[in-house]
């Protein structure tokens, strides 16, 4: 006769690989929730949704897999998607005090001497993909697969990611690149509208390269020639026409508040401010960007039809490292010293150069942050930026244009739940859901029904609470599979990350 356990007999690691193996949710955030109507009390486990598969691989499986649908969900659309019309958001203060001082020097719409110039072409209204007829008449909808890359910074060894003569590298450059990619994409799909014709929907994920550098899989709606892609590319570039930051005013002593500013640590001068910093800049005709930057010469573009193979493989593909931070895409865990010198040094750049008008490091060249105030360092700006494993890379990983599928990823998840929900509905099968705790849920007074508190455990998780997770999560997937056998076929969502709901509840005595 066996013996039984207790989930509280069993190790929090042995559950937790437990709970990784059924796709549930090792470190749940859990809330009191409290029936005004009936007073009962239950404790409900919310998974955490990271996106980090270090933190919590089945939360992070589960975003991935959303992302996935929502990537095909707008690749190959045939009909228009039904775009929400949104209020005209004013621009935000960082891009509203860049753009005054660019417009104020004419620099917004005049192109540099060493660009290309980009053709325009009369804009359709529309973001699908143009119909191509064949000659046995066939109809096809292609859309493409782009990937851009930034330059080469130095010569890199074959099958290291370092480079070969360490002192020629460029390490500053690499680092300004990196720290303004975001720039340089949005500049690249404001220019490929232009040139394409029509609306150009995206849907992109920044991943890292081996050699440091970050580049970007896109995934493009319609078909457009390659020399136009190809001419967009080259045509590109991003200026960045901020203070001068190549040489830095103070080191080891550093400028100090005094309650109102940054003073000068041997005068006790006030330093400049960032927006006289920006008026002086403006007001100089000679002056010239702090850093400019242009895409590599790498450039690969594909042609793909929905249904297919390739198609299918590129959104794993696209979608392939969006449970790593960028840092752990670089290589695999078995680095090398030299690989590891290759990064620190990047690294050493990253940390001390600005990343935003606002950044502490600002005052290493004599400028006071945009919003200043007390307790700025610099060195230790609070943007992930800055941080060893993301290397510069600190904003989305994932760009979707708004029209890609006219919803939004909330959107997409409560979709993906409606399926399960409406299936196990129509079998019959009644669910527990988060829903009936909603806080759209009212009492006959108007009042809201249920009470939500955060639970605070400081010995965080318990194995009994993770285990009966794990337990009903079974037990909605045993429920769901027997939905699909009754209706002889899969219902189009992911068997394993798709469930009624992802909440837990037991009576809190």
């Amino acid at each position: 006769m066996g013996i039984s356990m207790r989930p509280s007999d069993v190790p929090l690691d042995a559950v937790q690989e437990y709970a990784v193996k059924e796709r549930v949710c090792i470190r749940p955030l859990l809330r009191r929730v409290i029936d005004r109507e009936t007073g009962e009390a239950a404790l409900v486990a919310l998974p955490c949704q990271s996106t980090r598969e270090s933190r919590c691989p089945s939360c992070a499986a589960r975003a991935r897999t959303l992302r996935m649908h929502q990537c095909i969900a707008g690749w190959h659309l045939e009909d228009e998607p039904d775009i929400p019309v949104r209020p005209k958001e004013p621009p935000r203060e960082s891009e509203a005090v860049d753009d005054a001082a660019t417009t104020r020097q004419g620099r917004t719409t005049r192109r540099r001497n060493d660009a290309a110039d980009l053709p325009r072409r009369p804009q359709e209204d529309r973001t699908i993909g143009q119909v191509f007829h064949a000659g046995d008449g066939k109809t096809y909808r292609p859309s493409m697969f782009i990937t851009l890359t930034l330059p080469g910074y130095g010569r890199i060894a074959p099958g290291t990611g370092t480079p070969q003569n360490w002192s020629d590298y460029d390490y500053r450059r690499a680092a300004l690149d990196a720290l303004h990619f975001p720039r340089l994409l949005d500049r690249w799909f404001q220019n490929l509208r232009r040139c394409a014709g029509f609306k150009v929907q995206y849907f992109g994920a920044v991943e890292g390269q081996r050699r440091l550098a970050p580049h970007f899989h896109v995934a493009v709606r319609g078909a457009i020639p390659r020399a136009v892609i190809t001419q967009v590319t080259r045509a590109t570039y991003h200026q960045v026409w901020w203070p001068q930051m190549s040489s830095p005013v103070y080191g080891d002593v550093l400028p100090v508040w005094d309650g109102l500013d940054y003073l000068d640590p041997h005068t006790g001068d006030p330093l400049q401010t960032w927006a006289d910093a920006l008026t002086e800049l403006a007001e100089d005709e000679d002056a010239q960007p702090a850093h400019v930057m242009r895409f590599g010469r790498q450039l690969d573009v594909q042609g793909l039809l929905a249904g297919t193979p390739d198609a299918d493989r590129s959104v794993r593909y696209l979608t392939k490292y969006l449970t790593k931070a960028v840092g752990e895409t670089y290589v695999d865990q078995s680095r090398d010293s030299s690989y590891e010198a290759h990064i620190d040094r990047l690294h050493d750049e990253v940390r001390w150069l600005p990343c935003s008008p606002d950044c502490a490091n600002w005052l290493r060249f004599g400028v006071q942050p945009r919003k200043a105030g007390p307790g700025l360092v610099p060195g230790r700006c609070l943007s992930k930026a800055h941080d060893r494993e993301h290397l510069g890379v600190g904003g989305r990983r994932v760009l979707v244009s708004r029209g890609w599928s006219g919803k939004t990823l909330a959107d997409h998840r409560a979709d993906r739940a409606a399926v399960v929900r409406e299936a196990l509905e129509a079998a019959g099968i009644e669910v527990e859901s988060a829903r009936r705790m909603a806080a759209e849920v009212e009492t006959p007074d108007g009042t809201g029904r249920f009470v939500w508190a955060a639970v605070v455990s400081s010995g965080g998780t318990s194995a009994t609470v993770l285990m009966e997770t794990v337990l009903e999560r079974r037990r909605w997937r045993e429920q769901y599979e027997y939905v699909k056998a009754l209706a002889g076929a899969d219902p189009p969502v992911d068997n394993h990350s798709a469930t009624a709901a992802t909440s837990m509840r037991r009576r809190a005595g």
